[in-house]
């Protein structure tokens, strides 16, 4: 059964200060709802009242866990944004554990837990936020994609590096930020395709399809000269 606003809140009051009960749970229900609101509206648009009625909770409730709207934003984004980052790195490894890797298998290192993401609505909202971050002002985007990726994305610039010992730096950070621009709008459900291509010819939930498109897109652009 679901607990009302004035229940919650009339419970984390009487308790003494220290984390509230079902902190957790309360702190995932907002974030889910700001993450829609804040993909499809973006960061302007978006009100801490509509996020309050979308998670049935006050807006004193989203202030007392997140400080701010900025803290909301930035807790909603980095909660899938560095987990994300760290499966990056991860793959990474493992792949130069096992010795020099090709192009094509760091890119489908890269992309692959953006892909996951795709099989859930979660998933999907994240990825369309982390699409509208890019046209959000830079006082909110650069810091927090720094923040998610920075560590991660130099990894990758160094790894492709290593595949492609003759492509300059300045070519390895181009075509990073090209791979970043081309899966951001691959995977974000633009619905382009199911627009363009005839009835029937292209299926929106063919994930394997969709990688490999992107990952030969991608791999072809690395090893141009």
């Amino acid at each position: 059964m679901k607990t009302t606003t004035g229940t919650r809140a009339a419970r984390i009051k009487q308790r003494k200060p220290g984390r509230p009960e079902g902190t957790s749970a309360v702190r995932d229900d907002i974030m889910d709802a700001a993450q829609s609101q804040f993909a499809e509206l973006g960061y302007a648009g978006t009100t801490l009242r509509e996020i309050a009625a979308a998670s049935n909770v006050t807006q004193a409730l989203i202030s007392y866990y997140f400080g701010s709207k900025y803290g909301l934003f930035e807790e909603t984004f980095l909660r899938h944004g560095q987990v994300v980052s760290q499966q990056r790195i991860d793959l990474l490894e493992a792949l130069l554990h096992k010795g020099k890797p090709t192009v094509r298998e760091i890119v489908h290192a890269f992309l692959s837990p953006t892909l996951a993401l795709r099989s859930t609505p979660q998933g999907r909202s994240f990825l369309r936020l982390q699409a509208r971050l890019h046209t959000e002002p830079p006082e909110i985007s650069y810091k927090l994609r720094t923040h998610a990726y920075g560590a991660s994305t130099q990894r990758y610039v160094e790894a492709f590096r290593l595949a492609l010992p003759q492509m300059s730096e300045l070519d390895a950070y181009w075509r990073v930020t090209l791979m970043v621009g081309t899966y951001l709008y691959a995977f974000s459900d633009t619905h382009r395709m199911e627009e363009m291509t005839p009835k029937g010819l292209y299926d929106p939930d063919d994930t394997e399809s969709l990688i490999d498109q992107v990952t030969r897109f991608v791999v072809g652009g690395f090893q141009a000269r």
